[in-house]
């Protein structure tokens, strides 16, 4: 694609950045065809190749975002299948996200949806913040469809249907501390603990740090660690993503030399898709550029860092039929699409892998909440081809999966890394089903 941005405009480092990714776009529209919202949609202006053209426009222009813009770029779920189907290595993740930040600094959105967002900013990054937040939406729950049937405050009725109607208790998991091995050591790690999964499904990371100790290894709950920064950075919050960044780089940085680190485990893969860009990210701060990098090349989802470990054979073959929703931010995001799936086979799960798997189930972080419609038809959609496998449970690697998937479907839906730990001897995952040797045993 051909660019004018002048010599002035390129000594912005955004800029710079913006164009070195549009020149490499050739009009093909091979992403289209992937796209979730343009598959759902149909307009030009909701696939990558139209979203590119009006962000080439606004910043060639050197103009503030406007209406159109906005509207557009706000449907974007930041999926990244267009990067998996792009044949020209268009790095469409940058490209949005800084035009997202340009969004930011330009554009004054109306009142209701700009406290939505900061609300959303304010709360969902704090674990504290959110679990009261929780509690509140239980008891507004009732207004749902009074919010729903006006369009500025559809967000609202979403986020309180969306709402767990139980709140599972804080976990001594989330502790700052270490976990020392139970068997002869193997290795150290240190483990995100997040901000929204560790309120809304704490057993996630209890099955990591069960499972991982006694496979003998070391797993180092870190001080000072805390929201990776994703949910702020899809926004367009540029500085507060970076601050969330840096203190995380303090964090792992500290273990990393205090006693050395195989792996920074993620098991939200939304999460490590940002934390494996943190030295793009931090790649302007003088001060953090060389530790950043350092973190994101050892960053790992639970699954990746599994497959380097040598597994026993397991307690409970399981032979349950698990259909493998592969998360956007796992396939597309980090390329991660064979490990999980293997993991499960070789611990005794049948795998079915549901038709359509490329296409976004309509998380997203807090897109499911900001878009309501298009993430509810992307469900619906998710969910029909699940359920077509005719598997007895759902596995996925992405807490927003879960709670999205999960308001769509009664089957039971569990993380890829709880059915790994009762597989290896833990305990069985809450509502999943008995194997049928055990039914018939009992």
């Amino acid at each position: 694609m051909q660019t004018n941005f002048t010599p002035e405009q390129l000594l912005e480092p955004g800029v710079a950045e913006s164009e070195k990714i549009l020149r490499k776009c050739v009009h093909c529209g091979f992403c289209t065809a992937t796209c979730p919202t343009y598959v759902t949609l149909g307009n030009e202006l909701d696939s990558p190749r139209g979203r590119i053209y009006l962000i080439k426009d606004m910043l060639e222009n050197g103009r503030a975002a406007d209406e159109q813009v906005v509207k557009h770029i706000d449907r974007c779920l930041s999926c990244l299948a267009c990067m998996t189907t792009c044949p020209s290595g268009v790095n469409y993740m940058h490209l949005v996200d800084n035009a997202r930040a340009h969004i930011e600094r330009t554009y004054k959105r109306p009142v209701i949806n700009r406290l939505t967002r900061a609300l959303l900013a304010f709360v969902l990054p704090n674990p504290g913040r959110f679990r009261l937040a929780l509690a509140a939406a239980r008891l507004g729950r009732p207004l749902a469809p009074l919010f729903k049937s006006l369009p500025a405050l559809k967000p609202i009725g979403a986020m309180l249907e969306l709402a767990p109607k139980i709140t599972a208790p804080k976990s001594r998991f989330a502790k700052p501390g270490s976990h020392a091995p139970a068997a002869a050591k193997r290795g150290r790690v240190a483990i995100l603990t997040g901000c929204a999964q560790p309120v809304l499904k704490p057993g996630i990371n209890e099955s990591t740090i069960r499972l991982l100790t006694r496979l003998g290894i070391e797993v180092v709950v870190p001080n000072g660690e805390g929201c990776c920064g994703s949910l702020v950075h899809h926004m367009g919050r540029e500085e507060e993503a970076l601050q969330d960044a840096r203190r995380n780089v303090d964090a792992w940085t500290r273990e990393l030399d205090a006693g050395g680190l195989d792996a920074i485990v993620i098991t939200a893969s939304g999460c490590g898709t940002t934390i494996k860009d943190y030295g793009y990210m931090l790649r302007m701060d003088p001060a953090y550029k060389d530790k950043a990098a350092r973190v994101s090349a050892i960053a790992k989802d639970i699954t990746e860092y599994l497959t380097t470990l040598e597994l026993p054979k397991p307690k409970e073959p399981a032979g349950l039929a698990v259909a493998y929703h592969s998360a956007c931010s796992m396939q597309h995001g980090q390329k991660i699409t064979r490990q999980p799936k293997d993991l499960l086979k070789s611990a005794g799960f049948i795998v079915k892998e549901p038709a359509e798997g490329h296409l976004c189930c309509g998380s997203a972080g807090t897109y499911n909440i900001m878009q309501p419609d298009i993430a509810l038809t992307l469900r619906d959609r998710k969910v029909r081809n699940i359920e077509a496998t005719g598997a007895s449970l759902i596995a996925t690697g992405n807490i927003g999966c879960i709670t999205q998937i999960a308001s769509g479907s009664n089957l039971p839906i569990v993380h890829t890394v709880e059915l790994l730990d009762w597989a290896y001897g833990g305990p069985r995952p809450e509502n999943v089903p008995a194997p049928r040797s055990c039914r018939e045993g009992s």
